[in-house]
């Protein structure tokens, strides 16, 4: 019953996070979509949508249980988003680094075979790319959820959704 429970609490804990990402590279792959349509290449990809928004959702849950994430909460909110949102970063990029490195290593490769692999393999203006939107995209996570933690979840879905005025 205890498992059950933790498997509940943890699949609630996953859900904001997994929306809002998923929600979020959706509307960055269907501008990629758009912009290579403009050249005549087809291209899909939501599938990695999915997959990149239940992988972050899974970095914030993680992260969360860390001991040193709640670290500014008596400073103002722009402390605590911005601490929060370079922990996620950090913990997104080791991720980004070690899937393709576990894939290699897999393979009955070597660490250094499968380092040298990802630095040569990976195209890096992509790389780079989804790093700065992934910056950003914490930035915003972090910034309402300590909103909503500040001003309180019924207020704010009040202020959204209507019953509350301002």
């Amino acid at each position: 019953m205890k498992l059950l429970q933790a498997i509940k609490r943890d699949y609630l804990e996953i859900l904001p996070p997994a929306i809002f990402f998923f929600i979020a590279f959706t509307l960055i792959l269907i501008t990629k979509r758009l912009i290579l349509s403009e050249y005549g290449i087809s291209w899909s990809g939501f599938g990695s949508a999915v997959i990149g928004a239940v992988m972050i959702g899974k970095v914030v849950l993680i992260v969360d249980k860390l001991p040193f994430v709640n670290r500014f909460t008596d400073r103002q909110l722009i402390y605590t988003a911005s601490w929060k949102c370079l922990i996620y970063f950090l913990a997104a990029l080791l991720l980004q680094y070690l899937d393709p490195l576990v894939h290699s290593l897999i393979k009955h490769e070597s660490f250094l075979e499968a380092n040298r692999r990802f630095m040569t393999e990976t195209v890096w203006p992509h790389f780079w790319l989804i790093q700065i939107w992934l910056a950003v995209l914490f930035f915003v996570y972090c910034a309402m959820r300590e909103l909503v933690r500040a001003i309180g979840k019924e207020k704010v879905m009040g202020m959204f959704f209507g019953g509350q005025t301002l």
